[in-house]
């Protein structure tokens, strides 16, 4: 498990406000208002890409100060719960040190065959075991990863969009199953398949392959979660 320090937060909230392509009223939403809805906003900009600490420190700016320990406390859990459905975990922590999200990837080998969207026995067994450990107060976004294996018969182009709706393929098998397991739908802030974008091992070895066929799942406070450390903070 790797925990994601960060020191400046206000300096990075600027750069990271002034660079993203976030809409204005994304932007409004996250500074003034703490909203879960912005703060999933924010991690589709930034996922796949490893900035975990811009992502702590947009949380721990949007819910104020004195927040940390109720969300600290629910995001310890939110770990636990993937790492019970035998998840890869991230901790990603506010300026404070205080966990604020935990980004849990699942890999090819736990969830999907090469080329294949259909989830495995022990895939949904994992899952069901994740939803059943999640707290009802906790959002997610799921995004989806191949490697860079080429399609026969096709130009490159077409072989890098034909992983890219692979890879969507996958996050949806996820997140329909998540559902049908008894997470409720507005929780899902985004599906996203983002193909052989943002590679997390080298391509090259069949091992790195497996790593970069994967689904990542952040896992954030939602709106009425925020909300609700805002007013025990007072």
């Amino acid at each position: 498990m790797k925990t994601m320090k960060f020191s400046t937060g206000i300096l990075c909230i600027a750069m990271l406000l002034s660079a993203c392509s976030m809409s204005n009223t994304a932007k409004g939403g996250l500074i003034g208002g703490g909203s879960g809805g912005a703060l999933g906003a924010l991690i589709g900009q930034l996922a796949g890409g490893g900035k975990g600490a811009a992502i702590g420190a947009a949380i721990g700016t949007a819910v104020g100060a004195g927040t940390g320990t109720l969300i600290g406390h629910k995001m310890d859990k939110a770990k636990k719960a993937a790492e019970a459905a035998n998840a890869e975990t991230e901790v990603i922590t506010d300026e404070n040190g205080n966990a604020a999200a935990v980004k849990a990837t699942f890999p090819s080998g736990i969830l999907f065959s090469l080329s294949s969207s259909t989830l495995s026995a022990q895939a949904q067994s994992n899952l069901k075991t994740f939803v059943t450990n999640l707290d009802t107060d906790l959002d997610l976004s799921i995004y989806g990863f191949t490697d860079n294996t080429p399609f026969k018969g096709v130009s490159a182009a077409q072989s890098q969009e034909k992983n890219k709706v692979l890879s969507l393929q996958r996050a949806q098998t996820v997140s329909n199953f998540l559902k049908s397991s008894g997470l409720a739908a507005s929780r899902i802030r985004e599906v996203t398949g983002l193909g052989e974008t943002n590679p997390v091992a080298d391509n090259s070895t069949a091992a790195g392959k497996e790593q970069n066929r994967r689904v990542e799942i952040y896992i954030f406070p939602s709106e009425a979660l925020i909300k609700q450390a805002q007013q025990q903070a007072q």
